[in-house]
């Protein structure tokens, strides 16, 4: 599978911008999801092929930030991506998951909730 970001209510166009020139260079897809998909799960907007889609589209509010799901990367290629958007200074996003057989069943609504449940505990 193709090494994918998918980026969810995505930052304002310069800090877009930023975030683009910095994965460039390690061509790794920045696939920004639009709000109507947001029910479909993780994996299907990964482009995994054995996964079925939701039915119909979303109609619920934003998320309350952007948050990165990281599809198919190696741990090397994670942490090149990672400090390449550090250094692009167009953070921080604190909301970053990676990609597993549990969350890709997810929506996204479900994968940030967890995500902010994680961040909430580890930063009271």
């Amino acid at each position: 599978m193709k090494e994918t970001i998918l980026l969810f209510n995505p930052p304002e166009k310069d800090a877009l911008l930023k975030l683009e020139m910095a994965l460039f260079p390690l061509r790794i897809r920045l696939k920004r999801i639009p709000r109507e998909d947001y029910n479909q799960p993780l994996g299907v907007l990964a482009g995994m092929k054995d996964m079925t889609p939701a039915e119909g589209t979303y109609d619920g509010p934003e998320l309350p930030d952007t948050m990165f799901v990281f599809c198919f990367l190696d741990d090397s290629r994670l942490n090149q991506a990672l400090a390449a958007l550090r250094k692009s200074g167009a953070g921080p996003f604190p909301y970053k998951a990676i990609l597993t057989p549990t969350n890709s069943e997810w929506a996204a609504s479900d994968c940030f909730a967890e995500i902010k449940r994680e961040h909430e505990a580890m930063h009271p």
